[in-house]
């Protein structure tokens, strides 16, 4: 990302001033088509709202042709602190285990049909201890979004975003926290899977961060640079990207809705491309996608990560598209239209 100011979240800022909208005709063209299909109006509920919204945002007839889950994989200086039960070796070997497809977002993906790609951010190189420091610096971190911006190289028509990273719930929790205020132990939540002494300890470590920063995030990019990740930064970029190319997107859960927090806070329409695929069982999610007025499509108790929410709910896209260009019309199927 090159920058004319020499500000490199200056950069981020203009794509927001310049994002486009949805495209109002191809929205009102996909509306007719429902109303024109072999059902009662309306009958297929948020089927018939997502074939629109994908309408709207791809600026034509809605497709699924190239669909892709991209999983972004970074470690954290405050993961050293025993803010996760596994250590940050975990990291590399599950990004190993996607390379052998042996995870589970492999399996979600060969169901639907789906690509992946998985992203490496320097694992050998974790963000600083936000806890003690800012976990990069302002040029870093736009380089990181710059660098998430790369997913859509391949052209896809619907991006699912996931992650990977030990410790990233305890710095999500930190940026909804300085994001939509409270303290750490109204969003710290259990993780990989805490016990109680673990979860206060991670509450503490975290409130430790929001303390050492506070006065410092009143600005969202600041928020991201100093509490953030590049996992989450990278997903940030990912989410910008695809709104200049006009890609809609699936977010999963936890973290990538972190990431998407940031944006939202910097202007609430630049998530309007996006769905959220799923309300995970971690602490603090439904409330975060609350504060932003969204509305996951699935709800099962998950909290793996790795995009597996995103990719579930990308099946669902897929059948919304497939009925809405495959179903005959009244016309078509000789069937009398009740209206």
């Amino acid at each position: 990302m090159s920058s004319i100011t020499g500000l490199p979240f200056d950069d981020i800022r203009a794509l927001l001033r310049s994002m486009p909208g949805p495209d109002t005709q191809a929205r009102h063209d996909a509306r007719h088509r429902q109303e024109e299909l072999t059902k009662p109006s309306g009958s297929l509920g948020r089927l018939e709202e997502i074939a629109e919204w994908m309408a709207a945002w791809q600026g034509r007839a809605p497709t699924v042709d190239r669909p892709v889950v991209c999983v972004f994989a970074g470690n954290h200086g405050v993961a050293a602190r025993g803010v996760s039960a596994f250590p940050v070796s975990v990291t590399q070997a599950m990004v190993e285990n996607f390379a052998a497809g042996g995870a589970a977002i492999n399996q979600i993906c060969a169901t639907y049909d789906l690509g992946l790609k998985v992203f490496d951010l320097a694992l050998d190189v974790p963000t600083g201890d936000i806890s003690r420091e800012a976990a990069f610096s302002e040029r870093d971190c736009a380089a990181t979004m710059a660098f998430g911006m790369e997913c859509l190289a391949g052209e896809p028509d619907l991006l699912c975003i996931g992650e990977m990273g030990i410790g990233n719930t305890a710095v999500a929790a930190a940026i909804f926290a300085a994001l939509f205020g409270g303290t750490a132990a109204d969003w710290v939540g259990a993780g990989t899977g805490h016990d109680a002494a673990g979860l206060q300890r991670k509450a503490a470590i975290v409130q430790e961060a929001l303390d050492l920063h506070a006065g410092h995030l009143s600005d969202p990019l600041e928020v991201l640079r100093r509490l953030g990740g590049r996992e989450i930064a990278a997903s940030v970029g990912a989410i910008l990207a695809a709104r200049m190319q006009r890609v809609p997107v699936i977010v999963d859960g936890f973290t990538v809705t972190a990431a998407a927090a940031v944006l939202h806070a910097l202007d609430p329409t630049a998530l309007d491309h996006c769905l959220f695929g799923h309300v995970s069982a971690e602490r603090g999610h439904q409330a975060a996608l609350q504060r932003m007025n969204k509305v996951p499509l699935l709800a099962l108790g998950m909290r793996l990560g790795e995009g597996t929410g995103a990719a579930l709910a990308a099946g669902i896209v897929k059948a919304a598209v497939a009925c809405h260009s495959g179903m005959a019309t009244f016309s078509q199927a000789g069937v009398a239209n009740r209206d």
